[in-house]
């Protein structure tokens, strides 16, 4: 992508954008069509392919306020700015209102034709302020990068000791320059599909034999039971405490079924089915393990492997292999043509690498987490 020469380059502000429109033809969707496109751009960039990219239909929804988190957004203009064309780079913010609530955690992307003129920097003041004015002590951030560098003085790892991001990347040295600490690198993965249907089979076979008849296996497209909420929110609040974070900074996040509707709600109004599978203990009757698959409900080759979890209690049974490939025979059977699924965990999760390398899931890159901590 060639660079836009800063010497004749229009002059360039920021400004916040204005509130997230109702509908796509509303008069103020210019500065969000605008980012989308910095997104997609930035996206290509780094994976060299667009699938994590959100088009605008299902960027909107996810930016509008809920009773547990807010967003505040800002996009850097060349000129008037006043059409999308003119939007550079943007910065976003989300605050969690219910749990959480010292935290922000941001994003700042830079269309990558107009890197190293200070957009990124200028964006990221807009977000230091914004995270001061309301009580925002602790700030997180992710940058993705591909592919992972090797060990070595140019590779930067965190203090879990796993995975690597390129030192002398420049949002990494936006980060470092700002006080950032990098906390933790999660691996993103690929299935490549068919792939190894027969293997997979296997290791699901393998997987119920394990789990006995202790344990059945539910699975459920978008309308989830409305008597099994109270078992997913607890699951979706033991994704806060029971999955590796590192060094990063999050205390529990407490779900309860009117989140649990909220959320698949939002799911749906973004475009995306809700494909889940989950595994009952029997002598309970209680929910113990799960995993989702986010599917664009747009005829698109790919998919997003969600979370996954086995509550404590219940691990050593082979329950996070059943769940996943059961719901992975969900999906291809749902769509027969899907060429990918993408999904990230943290580095240090070894045990849940483990089964995603099994089931034929390789490394595509990496993504920081960064964190900064000021007095409050």
């Amino acid at each position: 992508m060639t660079p836009i020469d800063a010497r004749t380059a229009r002059p360039w502000t920021v400004r916040p954008a204005p509130p997230v429109p109702d509908t796509l033809d509303h008069p103020d969707v210019w500065a969000y069509a605008g980012l989308t496109e910095v997104s997609r751009r930035s996206t290509a960039a780094v994976w060299g392919w667009t699938d994590t990219w959100a088009p605008l239909p299902v960027r909107l929804p996810m930016l509008r306020p809920s009773p547990y988190g807010e967003t505040a957004v800002w996009v850097a203009v060349e000129g008037d700015g006043r059409s999308a064309d003119d939007v550079v780079g943007f910065a976003s913010v989300y605050l969690p209102l219910t749990a959480n609530e010292t935290t922000a955690i941001h994003g700042v992307v830079v269309d990558p034709r107009h890197e190293g003129r200070g957009i990124g920097a200028a964006l990221l003041a807009q977000v230091h302020d914004h995270a001061a004015a309301h009580g925002r002590t602790v700030l997180q951030a992710f940058s993705p990068h591909a592919p992972e560098p090797p060990a070595g003085p140019d590779a930067l790892e965190p203090p879990t000791g796993s995975g690597r991001v390129p030192r002398h990347d420049r949002a990494v040295r936006l980060a470092q320059r700002h006080g950032y600490v990098l906390e933790q690198v999660a691996r993103a993965s690929v299935l490549e599909l068919p792939g190894d249907a027969a293997g997979r089979a296997r290791l699901r076979d393998e997987a119920r034999a394990r789990a006995g008849e202790e344990y059945r296996t539910h699975t459920w497209l978008d309308d989830l039971p409305a008597d099994r909420l109270d078992d997913l929110a607890l699951l979706w609040t033991r994704m806060s405490t029971d999955a590796p974070h590192g060094a990063v900074e999050q205390a529990e996040d407490p779900w309860d079924a009117d989140r649990v509707r909220e959320h698949l709600e939002r799911l749906r109004v973004s475009h995306q089915h809700v494909l889940m599978t989950v595994a009952e203990h029997v002598a309970s009757g209680r929910l113990v393990a799960f995993s989702w698959l986010q599917v664009p409900t747009a005829p698109v080759p790919f998919a997003f492997q969600e979370d996954t979890l086995v509550l404590r209690e219940h691990r050593g049974h082979a329950l996070g292999m059943l769940v996943k490939t059961v719901n992975l025979d969900a999906f291809t059977a749902m769509r027969p043509d899907a060429l990918r699924i993408h999904t990230w965990n943290a580095q240090e999760n070894a045990h849940m690498l483990a089964i995603n390398v099994a089931m034929g899931f390789r490394p595509s890159g990496v993504s920081a987490v960064w964190q900064r901590t000021t007095p409050a």
